[in-house]
């Protein structure tokens, strides 16, 4: 059974920081992308960044691009977003999915249950 569970997220103020987890188990996710989405209320999930697990290249959205780093340790199948200077706007929940390594959500196939963050002002 596939499954990935974020963790990590809560209430912050402006300029704090985070560090989002997502622990992947039931498959090899080797030939997969890892990647970070958000979606506040009454908007549509927006893509945050991306890993290609066998590389470690990394992609991020104009919106987090300087704030955002994505990483992997491989011996814990485990992917990070550590997100640095957050903004009220960042306030959304964060989910992780493995797919195809697009910004479209449609591209991919497996999907955590996200974890919500909180950016007070």
């Amino acid at each position: 059974q596939v499954q990935l569970v974020e963790s990590g997220g809560g209430l912050v103020q402006a300029g704090g920081s985070l560090r989002l987890s997502c622990a992947a188990s039931g498959r090899t996710f080797s030939s997969y992308a890892m990647g970070w989405f958000r979606q506040a209320p009454g908007k549509e999930r927006e893509f945050v960044g991306v890993i290609i697990w066998r590389s470690g290249s990394t992609g991020y959205a104009d919106s987090v691009k300087g704030r955002a780093t994505i990483s992997r340790d491989n011996a814990k199948n485990t992917v990070y977003l550590q997100m640095n200077s957050l903004k009220p706007e960042d306030t959304a929940v964060y989910y992780c999915a493995a797919g195809s390594g697009s910004i479209q959500a449609k591209y991919y196939d497996y999907w955590g249950q996200g974890t919500q963050v909180t950016v007070s002002s």
